[in-house]
C-alpha cells in the first residue's frame, strides 16, 4: 500500500495549506500535505508582499500562535514598512516586500523540517465519505488516501477560468490547470457554491523602466519585521516606486472595455471592491484624473516588477499600449499581461467556528474557498483549521478567538456570522477593540494560549515571559523615577510643549502627546545608562511600555467593554434547536437563527437582521 491512513490530509500549499499543514503536525498530528507543484508552496500569486492594514497585525497574531508566516516574512523581505505611524498605535501596521522566490523556498524548506508531515505531488479530485464523515482524498493519479479529517485550502483552483480581453480558458493561476470535481461533488451532498473574481496586473521587466521619473519609496530605517522570536533582521533595501496615470492612460484603456469580460457580462463571480482592476476605478471614479500606481520589485535579483495598482482582464495589447503612456514607461516591455480569474467558493455561514462544515464531520475548510482575498486572511484560517482539526482528533473542545482577542476571530466571526457577497479583505476598521488589538501585543495577547496549545514552543514562550517582565520592569521604574525641571525644559521647549516647574514622575510626563520615550532616554543620562536603543528588544519593550501608559485610559475602557459584551460569548445556544418553536421571535430572526445555528448569544447577536429585542427574547429564553 502506497499510503498508510493519515489523521490529517490538507489539500494545497497556498498560506492557508501551508499554515494548516504546520499547526497540525506541531500539535502531533500524523498530516499529508498534497498540493499541484512542491516548488510553489506558499506563492505569492499576487503582490510580493506580507501584511499591510490590519493585515501586519494578522501576521503578527499568527506569529505569536506559532505559525510560520512571519517568520519567513522576516527572512525574505526585501523592505520593510511600519503603516500609518502619523496616527495611534492601534492603526500602526507592519508590512514588507518579500522576495517571492525565496519565500516559496523558504516555506518549504521549514515545512520538510516539520516531524510528523508528509508530502504528496498530486490533484485532488473528490473526497471519500463514510456517512457523515469524511475519510480521505481521491487523486488525479487514481489514489485514494484515507484520513480522519480533510482541510480544504484550495484558492482559486475550484473551476478556475482567466480571462484576458475576449480569451478565456481554464485555470487555477496563469500556467496552472484548474482543479474540476470537487466543487460538483459537494454540491450534490447539499454544499452551496459561488463565484467569485479576483485580477492581477502585467508583470514588467525593470531594465526597461525609467526610475529617474517615478518618485522613489525607500523603507524604514528601524526595520521591526513580524516574528517575535527570529533576531533576523535585513542589513540594505530595496525601494518601491510610485507613478500615476494619467486622462491619455485612461483613455486608451477605454477603448478597450467594450472587448472587457467584466463590462460585457461574461465574468459573472463579484470582484474586491477595495481592491479593483484599473478599468473598474476609471469607470466608477470616473471624475478622476489620475490614480497612483506602485511600483514593487519582486526579489533581490530578478527584475521583474509588479505594478500594484493596474491589474486588468482588458485584451493584452490594450494593457500594453495603456502601461506606454504612463510616464517612465514609455519604453516598458512585460513578462506577462494582467489577468481576471473566476472561482468557486462556498459561503461560510456553511461553517461553524471551528472552520468544520457543518454538513460533513471532518472536513474543514480554510482561505479563498472561503470567500476571502489575501495571503494573510487566508494564512490564520489555516492556522486555525490546523489547530482544530487536531484538537477534534483528540477529542477536544475547538479553539474559538474572540472578536476582543485576536482579527483572526474578528475575522473568522465576521465570515460566520455575516457570510460573503463579495471578497473580504481585512480593515482595522472592522475591528470594535482595536485598541486592545495591536500589532505590539500581539504576543501578549495569545502566546500563552499557544504554548498551552503545544504549538508555541518553549523558546517562544519564554521570549514572551521575558518580554512580559521587561515591559512591567520599565513602566514600574518610570512611574518611580522623578525628573526635575532643568533636565527637561529644554527638550520641552524644543518638542513645543511647556516647561515644568517642579519635579514630576516620568511616567505622568510620557502622557504628553509631544514626547516620545526614545526621545527621554536619549536626553536624560540616568534612561540612557539603563536603556540601550541599538537593541532590538529593549526598543520593543521600551515601545510597549509607552505604549500601555500613553493609553492605559483607553485600553481599560475597552477592556471592560470587551468583558461585558463577552459575557454573551459564555451563554451556549442549544444545539440543533428549532427556533421556529419561539413564537416570540420575528419571522426573520428565526430563518436565520435556523440557517446558521449560532453557538452562542454572542454569535447570533452579530447575525444580520436580528435584532437587540430578539436577543433578549433568547436571553429571555435561556434564563437570563
Amino acid at each position: 500500500m502506497l499510503f498508510e491512513p493519515y489523521d490529517i490530509i490538507v489539500v494545497g500549499a497556498g498560506h492557508a495549506g501551508c499554515e494548516a499543514a504546520a499547526a497540525a503536525a506541531n500539535m502531533g498530528s500524523k498530516v499529508l500535505l498534497v498540493t499541484m507543484d512542491l516548488r510553489l508552496m506558499a506563492s505569492m500569486s499576487c503582490n510580493p508582499a506580507m501584511g499591510g492594514i490590519a493585515k501586519g497585525q494578522i501576521v503578527r497574531e499568527i506569529d505569536a500562535m506559532g505559525g510560520y508566516s512571519g517568520i519567513v516574512s522576516d527572512r525574505t523581505m526585501i523592505q520593510f514598512r511600519m503603516l500609518n505611524k502619523s496616527k495611534g498605535p492601534a492603526m500602526w501596521s507592519p508590512r514588507c516586500q518579500s522576495d517571492k522566490m525565496m519565500f516559496s523556498a523558504d516555506w518549504r524548506s521549514l515545512l520538510e523540517q516539520t516531524p510528523n508531515l508528509d508530502f504528496w505531488q498530486d490533484t485532488v479530485v473528490g473526497l471519500l465519505f463514510k456517512g457523515d464523515r469524511v475519510c480521505g482524498v481521491k487523486t488525479m493519479m487514481g489514489g485514494e488516501i484515507e484520513s480522519k479529517a480533510v482541510i480544504l485550502t484550495n484558492g482559486t483552483f475550484l473551476n478556475g477560468l482567466i480571462h484576458i480581453g475576449e480569451q478565456h480558458f481554464a485555470g487555477g493561476r496563469m500556467g496552472e490547470v484548474a482543479v474540476h470535481g470537487i466543487t460538483e461533488q459537494l454540491r450534490e451532498i447539499g454544499f452551496e457554491a459561488k463565484r467569485l473574481k479576483t485580477g492581477t496586473p502585467v508583470r514588467i521587466d525593470g531594465r526597461t523602466i525609467d526610475f529617474s521619473r517615478l518618485i522613489e519609496q525607500k523603507g524604514d530605517d528601524e526595520v521591526v519585521g513580524f516574528s517575535y522570536t527570529e533576531p533576523f533582521r535585513i542589513q540594505k533595501q530595496r525601494s518601491c516606486w510610485i507613478a500615476h496615470t494619467s486622462l491619455k492612460v485612461h483613455e486608451t484603456l477605454r477603448k478597450g472595455f467594450k472587448y472587457s469580460p467584466m463590462f460585457n457580462g461574461r465574468i459573472q463571480g463579484v470582484g474586491p471592491r477595495y481592491c479593483p482592476s484599473i478599468e473598474d476605478k476609471i469607470e466608477r471614479f470616473a471624475g478622476k484624473d489620475s490614480h497612483q500606481l506602485f511600483v514593487e520589485p519582486e526579489g533581490w535579483t530578478t527584475e521583474e516588477y509588479y505594478l500594484n495598482g493596474f491589474s486588468s482582464s482588458l485584451p493584452d495589447y490594450i494593457q500594453y499600449e495603456a502601461l506606454r503612456q504612463i510616464e517612465g514607461f514609455e519604453n516598458a516591455k512585460i513578462f506577462r499581461p494582467g489577468y481576471a480569474i473566476e472561482y468557486d467558493y462556498f459561503p461560510p455561514d456553511q461553517l461553524h467556528h471551528s472552520l468544520e462544515t457543518r454538513l460533513v464531520h471532518g472536513l474543514y475548510f480554510a482561505g479563498q474557498i472561503n470567500g476571502t482575498t489575501g495571503y494573510e486572511e487566508a494564512a490564520c484560517q489555516g492556522l486555525m483549521a490546523g489547530i482544530n482539526a487536531s484538537l477534534a482528533l483528540n477529542d477536544k473542545e475547538p479553539l474559538v478567538l474572540s472578536r476582543s482577542e485576536a482579527y483572526i476571530g474578528v475575522l473568522i466571526d465576521d465570515l460566520i456570522t455575516k457570510g460573503v457577497d463579495e471578497p473580504y479583505r481585512m480593515f482595522t476598521s472592522r475591528a470594535e477593540y482595536r485598541i486592545l488589538l495591536r500589532q505590539d501585543n500581539a504576543d501578549a495577547r495569545l502566546s500563552e494560549l499557544s504554548y498551552k496549545l503545544g504549538l508555541a514552543k518553549e523558546d517562544r514562550y519564554q521570549k514572551y515571559v521575558e518580554k512580559l517582565e521587561k515591559v512591567e520592569a520599565i513602566k514600574a521604574f518610570l512611574d518611580e523615577t522623578p525628573v526635575y525641571p532643568d533636565d527637561v525644559n529644554g527638550l520641552l521647549e524644543r518638542k513645543g510643549s511647556s516647561r515644568i516647574d517642579q519635579k514630576m514622575k516620568l511616567s505622568y510626563l510620557l502622557l504628553r502627546p509631544q514626547l516620545n520615550l526614545f526621545e527621554l532616554v536619549e536626553h536624560l543620562p540616568p534612561l540612557r545608562e539603563r536603556y540601550d536603543l541599538n537593541d532590538r528588544f529593549e526598543r520593543e519593550c521600551l515601545e510597549e511600555a509607552e505604549i500601555q501608559i500613553k493609553y492605559d485610559s483607553y485600553i481599560q475602557k475597552e477592556n471592560e467593554l470587551a468583558d461585558k459584551l463577552n459575557r454573551l460569548e459564555n451563554v451556549k445556544l442549544p444545539k440543533d434547536f428549532d427556533f421556529h418553536s419561539l413564537q416570540s421571535l420575528s419571522f426573520e430572526s428565526r430563518e436565520k437563527l435556523n440557517k446558521y445555528h449560532p453557538e452562542t448569544l454572542g454569535q447570533a447577536s452579530r447575525i444580520s437582521g436580528i435584532s437587540p429585542a430578539d436577543i433578549n427574547v433568547l436571553a429571555i429564553f435561556l434564563g437570563r
